[in-house]
C-alpha cells in the first residue's frame, strides 16, 4: 500500500494552517534584499515584515530559488520515513530554476541511494504558474491522500487542476511592476497619471496583462465578474492581498455578495510574488 507524502515551495503561498494540518512540507526560497541581506521565505521573514522592506526600498528585492541541499534532504527523510511515493510540486519553471533542481536532485539521490528505486519513488510537477495558482491543488492533493486516493488520482488532480487554472493579480501601484519589467516606464507613467490598473494573469508560465482598469473600485468589481463568469461552480477559489487592508475588506465583500461558496482562503502574498506587484495588490485565483 502506498505512503504518500505531498511537498512544494513556499511561493505556493501556502497559509501555516494548512501545512501543519495536512503535514505539507514546504521548501523556502531565498529572498535578497537591495542591502544582500537573506531571507529564507516564510522562515526568517514574515510577508508583513518583507513589504516594509519593499517599500523602503530603492531597489527592488531579489529571489533565489530553493537550495539544493534541501531537496537533497526532503528525498532521504521522506524515504527514511518510509514512505512510498513524494509529490512535489515546483512554482513556474519559466521564472525560476526550482524545478531543474528539483529534477536534478532526483537524479542525484538515486545515484546515492541506488536501493531506494526498488520502493521509493519521487514525483516532480512543472505548476507553470505562481502563488496559490498552485498552492490550492496541493491543499487538495494532500486532503485527497488524506481520504485514501492513490498515487495516480493526485497527480491527475494536480495537473488537471493546474491545466485550468487562473490568477488574477491587480498591482494597486506601478511601482514594483515597472521596476520588475512586467510594464515600461512610459506605460507606468501614464497609468499613474490617469489611474489604470494592469490585470496580471500567467498563461503558460508567461505574464500577461489582460485589461488595463480606471480606478480601485472598478479594479475589484472587474476582478469579482471575470471570476463569477468563468469560475468552476462548486470548486475552491483563493483571495489574496498585500498591505491594502480597505481594498482587501471590499474585495472579500464583493465576493460573499455573489459566489456560492467562500473561498478556501484569504491570504496576504508571499514575498516572492510581493517583489513583482508591490505589497499593494489584491487578486482572485480560480479554477475555470
Amino acid at each position: 500500500m502506498a505512503k504518500i507524502k505531498i511537498s512544494t515551495d513556499s511561493t505556493a503561498d501556502i497559509p501555516k494552517k494548512y501545512r501543519e494540518e495536512l503535514n505539507i512540507s514546504v521548501l523556502p526560497l531565498t529572498v535578497i534584499t537591495e542591502d544582500e541581506k537573506e531571507y529564507r521565505d516564510g522562515i526568517d521573514i514574515t510577508p508583513v515584515e518583507f513589504y516594509r522592506i519593499i517599500d523602503a526600498s530603492s531597489k527592488l528585492p531579489m529571489s533565489s530559488q530553493v537550495a539544493s541541499s534541501l531537496y537533497i534532504r526532503l528525498y532521504e527523510e521522506t524515504w527514511a520515513a518510509g514512505y512510498t511515493d513524494l509529490i512535489h510540486t515546483t512554482l513556474n519553471s519559466k521564472g525560476s530554476g526550482t524545478y531543474q533542481a528539483a529534477i536534478l536532485t532526483k537524479t542525484l539521490f538515486f545515484e546515492e541511494h541506488p536501493d531506494a528505486k526498488k520502493n521509493f519513488h519521487i514525483h516532480i510537477i512543472d505548476s507553470m504558474t505562481y502563488s496559490m495558482t498552485y498552492g490550492i491543488p496541493v491543499i487538495e492533493a494532500a486532503q485527497m491522500v488524506q481520504l485514501g486516493a492513490s498515487v495516480e488520482e493526485i497527480i491527475e488532480h494536480i495537473t488537471e487542476w493546474l491545466a485550468h487554472t487562473r490568477p488574477l493579480f491587480v498591482p494597486l501601484n506601478l511601482r514594483c511592476v515597472k521596476k520588475s519589467g512586467r510594464i515600461s516606464p512610459a506605460a507606468a507613467f501614464v497609468g499613474e497619471a490617469i489611474g489604470l490598473k494592469p490585470m496580471i494573469t500567467f498563461e503558460n508560465g508567461d505574464a500577461k496583462i489582460i485589461r488595463k482598469i480606471r480606478g480601485e473600485q472598478k479594479a475589484i468589481s472587474t476582478l469579482v465578474d471575470i471570476c463569477l463568469k468563468e469560475r468552476k461552480p462548486g470548486s475552491n477559489y483563493a483571495i489574496v492581498y498585500g498591505n491594502n487592508t480597505k481594498a482587501y475588506e471590499q474585495l472579500k465583500d464583493a465576493c460573499a455578495q455573489v459566489m456560492d461558496q467562500p473561498p478556501l482562503t484569504d491570504y496576504e502574498v508571499g514575498c516572492v510574488i510581493a517583489i513583482n506587484t508591490g505589497p499593494n495588490m489584491i487578486g482572485i485565483i480560480y479554477r475555470t
